[in-house]
This record gives structure tokens, C-alpha cells and sequence, in this order.
């Protein structure tokens, strides 16, 4: 059994994948825990990623051809069982590993000494060095409308803006590691025992949401989730689903705004009625 499996899922973003990749195996290098990378292609190979990575990686990468494109959560829960871990890490394709950072081994370090801890995210960066907020709670008012943050209606009514400020967490400083709600998909690990306990990703959701109904599985089953400050990734974040603007206009114009209101519509309805504040 490997220490961690680390996946990447892929969706024809062949050249985003083996610089995240790339940046891993940088990271590893000197790595004293047995480390597996994985990447699980929703893709079926038509951009050609499988060849590119046996090219540049030989056989260090374990890839795992999903069979269509399957979703986020589903891809992913086929690219963790594929290898056995102590830990599971869930990481995007648009991510960079800062060099000389050590962040797999510290990862697993961190696991380790917690062992009551079911998940955690890294502090996430972008590209300029600024914070992301990567980190949510379970407020039902923020989470209700938070398709309007999606179109980025938060830049442009305050009303909105004070909700997805509470909603992401603005008042705590972020140079301290702490339980939180929910800590995005776009990098979280869990440890083995929470999946046997609770099971994966609910692949009812295609994409989106996916990551606050794990975590809020994790918390209802006692295993707290944290945000880890001192353990970083840059991550570019897309925001793919809030590029055409309006309310109704991305519906009928945006696939993945009409994915990511789906995701939040069964969200709401599977933990209506239950709004606690698990960090809390």
C-alpha cells in the first residue's frame, strides 16, 4: 500500500497536467514516503496525454482511462481506487508545487501526527503570489446564493459580497491552521479510514459541490476537516463557469454554469434542514 495517491483528473488539458505532473515529481524528489501520481482522463486520450505522459515520466504515472467523460468526483474516485493509500489527494490540473517546499512529505507528516483529523486543505495561492480562499462554511444564506458568485455578482452588490465574505471565510486570518466546514476540491486529502467509513465523492454530483457534501459527510461522521496555512500550492483557478455575464444568459450559454446550478440545486435539497456550523 502506498503512504499517499496523488490524482490528477484530465479533460483534453494535456499540457496543464504534465506541468502540474512535473511539478509533483519536483516535489518528491527527495521524498522518504512511497508517493503514487495518477492520472484518471475523462477524456478517453484524444489529446494524447497518455503517450505524453509514458514520454516524459515513463512509467511513474499511473494512468487510468475513465471510459467517457464521467465527472469530477467520479473520475477522481477511479483514479484514487485504482492504487491504495493511506492517504487520497485530490488535486487540479491547474496547480503549481512551489520548489523546495516539500509539500507531499509534509502532507503526509501532518496526517500522520493528527490522526483523528479525516481531511485537509493547503493554504492555495494564485498566480501573483496573492491569497485564494480556498476554505467555507455551511451558511445557509451564503450557500443560497451562490450561483450569484459564480457570475460574480459579489463585485457588484454588496448584499452579495457580505454573504460570500462570510461564506469564504474573510474574518479569520489565513496565516492560521484551523477546522473549517468545507476546503475546496481543487486540493484536499483524506485519509483512508474516512473513506471506508463514509465511502467517496457522491458522483451524483457531475461537478461542483462535490467537495462541500464530502466534507460535510466527513463532519457528520466526526472527522474534521482543516485548513493547513503553512503547507502551500499556487493554484490559477479558471473559474470556467462564470465567464458569460448575467443570471439567466450563462443557463442557456454557459454548460458548465448550467452544470454547476444542477450541482448546487441537488446540494440543497440533500442537506436541506441541516445547517449547523461543524468548525464551529
Amino acid at each position: 500500500m502506498k503512504d499517499i495517491n496523488v490524482v490528477f483528473l484530465n479533460f483534453l488539458m494535456k499540457d496543464d497536467i504534465i506541468r502540474a505532473v512535473d511539478s509533483v515529481f519536483k516535489d518528491i524528489a527527495n521524498c522518504s514516503y512511497d508517493v503514487q501520481v495518477t492520472v484518471a482522463d475523462n477524456s478517453q486520450n484524444k489529446d494524447g496525454i497518455k503517450e505524453s505522459l509514458n514520454e516524459k515520466f515513463g512509467n511513474k504515472v499511473k494512468y487510468i482511462d475513465c471510459g467517457g467523460n464521467i465527472g469530477f468526483g467520479a473520475g477522481n474516485t477511479m483514479g484514487f481506487k485504482a492504487t491504495e493509500a493511506r492517504y487520497y489527494f485530490s488535486i487540479n490540473r491547474d496547480t503549481i508545487i512551489p520548489e523546495n517546499s516539500e509539500v507531499i512529505q509534509r502532507i503526509i507528516k501532518f496526517m500522520d501526527e493528527h490522526p483523528k483529523i479525516g481531511c485537509i486543505g493547503p493554504k492555495l495561492l494564485n498566480m501573483d503570489g496573492s491569497l485564494q480562499y480556498s476554505c467555507y462554511r455551511f451558511n445557509l444564506p451564503a450557500v443560497l446564493i451562490k450561483p450569484l458568485k459564480q457570475i460574480n455578482f459579489d463585485k457588484k452588490y454588496a448584499w452579495v459580497k457580505k454573504h460570500v465574505d462570510n461564506l469564504e471565510m474573510k474574518d479569520f486570518d489565513h496565516n492560521e491552521t484551523r477546522p473549517v466546514d468545507w476546503v475546496i476540491g481543487a486540493a484536499m486529502v483524506v485519509r483512508q479510514e474516512v473513506v471506508k467509513d463514509i465511502g467517496w465523492f457522491d458522483d451524483r454530483y457531475f461537478m461542483y459541490l462535490e467537495d462541500a457534501d464530502w466534507c460535510r459527510r466527513m463532519w457528520e461522521a466526526n472527522w474534521p476537516v482543516y485548513y493547513v496555512h503553512d503547507i502551500v500550492i499556487v493554484h490559477m483557478h479558471a473559474r470556467a463557469s462564470a465567464q458569460v455575464p448575467g443570471i439567466f444568459k450563462p443557463l442557456f450559454k454557459n454548460k458548465l454554469a448550467r452544470i454547476h446550478f444542477m450541482s448546487w440545486l441537488k446540494y440543497i435539497w440533500k442537506w436541506k434542514g441541516n445547517n449547523k456550523y461543524y468548525s464551529a
